[in-house]
C-alpha cells in the first residue's frame, strides 16, 4: 500500500525533472527512435499534433491552452525519487513537457517550476499501482492501446499475476485479459504487415479487443480465415468503424455479404444482410421522435427483461442495441463542433 504521509508537496524546476519512459505512449517511440527521444517526438508521443479529443481525455491542444489560460496547473504531478536521487515523473507527463515547452518559447509566466508530490524511494509495485489508479481508472486514462501495453508489460515481463492486475485497477479480470490477448495479436499479428514503424495505428487496437470474442473468431476460423487474415481487413480498413467487426459472424456466413466484404469493406457487406423491414410508422418518424421513444423504453425497462438479455449477449436483440449505441456515439461525435474549426 502507498504510504501518502511519505509524500512531499514541493515546486520543482522542470528541467530537474525526468520523464516516465515507461509510459506506454513515449515507450512505443522508444521502440521507434531509440532510448533517447527528442522533445518533439515525446510530445508526439503524448498527444502534440491531435486536435481531436480521445480516449484519454482532452486533447495535447486543449490541455495547452487550459495550463496557458490558467497560468499553471491545477492538480500537482506525481514524482518519485529513486536510489539515485533522480526525480522521475511517474503522473503528469504531459503537464510536465507542456511546461518544459512553454519554458523554452519564453512564454508569458512562470514554467520554470511546476507543482509536485514527491515520493521518496517508491518500490516498483508502489510506481505500478499509481500508473495504473491514475491512467486506467483515473481521471485521465491512456488510450486503449497504451492500456493494453502496459498491462502487457506487468504480466509478461514484471510476471504480476492477473488477479495482482485486477487489484490494482480494480477493473474486471477478464477485461484486463482480453487486453493482454489483444495487444499480443495486434503485435504478432498487424505490425508486421506494416512498411515501417510510422504506419502502426494504435487506434485499430480496438478492432483486436472484439476479435477476443469466442463467437467472432469461430466465425473467422470457420470460414477458413485466420487471425493474419483479420489483421490485413484490419490495415486495409475494411473492418471500419470498428464496431463492424462484430458483424463478421453474419457477413462471413452470407455468400453475398463476404463477397462484398472481401471486395470492399464491411460497410457494404453489412447493406446485403437480411436486415428486418420496420414498420412503415417509424420509418417516416422524424430522428429526434425516435430517440425520445428509445430514451424513454430505456428508463422503463424491468429489471427481468434486463436479465434476460443478459443471459443472451450474442442474441439479434442485443447485438441490434450494441449497433445502435455506436452508431449514435458516431452520429453525437459529428454534432460536435471542432474547436479548431
Amino acid at each position: 500500500m502507498i504510504e501518502t504521509n511519505k509524500s512531499e508537496f514541493q515546486l520543482i524546476p522542470v528541467e530537474d525533472l525526468e520523464l516516465d519512459l515507461k509510459n506506454p505512449r513515449i515507450a512505443r517511440w522508444i521502440e521507434i527512435y531509440g532510448e533517447n527521444p527528442n522533445s518533439e517526438q515525446i510530445a508526439l508521443a503524448l498527444g502534440a499534433g491531435t486536435g481531436q479529443d480521445g480516449d484519454g481525455g482532452p486533447s495535447y491542444f486543449v490541455l495547452k491552452q487550459s495550463i496557458l489560460t490558467n497560468k499553471g496547473i491545477i492538480h500537482p504531478i506525481l514524482v518519485t525519487k529513486d536510489e539515485e536521487g533522480r526525480l522521475i515523473v511517474i503522473e503528469g507527463n504531459t503537464r510536465t513537457q507542456i511546461y518544459l515547452e512553454f519554458k523554452e518559447m519564453k512564454e508569458d509566466g512562470d514554467w520554470t517550476k511546476i507543482p509536485a508530490m514527491i515520493y521518496d524511494k517508491l518500490s516498483d509495485q508502489d510506481v505500478d499501482a499509481i500508473r495504473l489508479q491514475a491512467h486506467l481508472v483515473g481521471v485521465r486514462p491512456w488510450d486503449p492501446y497504451s492500456k493494453a501495453k502496459y498491462l502487457n508489460h506487468l504480466y509478461e515481463k514484471k510476471h504480476l499475476s492477473l488477479s495482482q492486475i485486477t487489484d490494482f485497477c480494480g477493473g474486471d479480470k477478464r477485461e484486463v485479459t482480453n487486453f493482454i490477448q489483444a495487444y499480443n495479436d495486434m503485435e504478432k499479428y498487424y505490425t508486421p504487415i506494416l512498411e515501417s514503424d510510422q504506419d502502426f495505428d494504435p487506434t485499430r487496437f480496438s478492432a483486436f479487443v472484439e476479435l477476443q470474442s469466442s463467437r467472432v473468431y469461430e466465425a473467422i476460423a470457420r470460414a477458413g480465415y485466420k487471425k493474419s487474415d483479420f489483421a490485413k481487413w484490419v490495415h486495409e480498413r475494411k473492418l471500419f468503424p470498428l464496431w463492424t467487426v462484430r458483424k463478421l459472424p453474419k457477413i462471413l456466413h452470407n455468400d453475398k455479404s463476404r463477397r462484398a466484404f472481401l471486395q470492399t469493406d464491411a460497410k457494404d457487406a453489412i447493406r446485403l444482410l437480411d436486415i428486418p423491414t420496420t414498420e412503415t410508422v417509424l420509418q417516416d418518424a422524424p430522428i429526434h421522435q425516435l430517440a425520445r421513444e428509445l430514451y424513454k423504453r430505456i428508463n422503463e425497462f424491468k429489471y427481468e427483461d434486463l436479465e434476460r438479455l443478459r443471459k443472451e449477449p450474442h442474441s439479434d436483440e442485443v447485438e441490434i442495441l450494441f449497433d445502435t449505441k455506436d452508431a449514435l456515439n458516431s452520429f453525437c461525435d459529428d454534432l460536435i463542433v471542432s474547436e479548431e474549426s
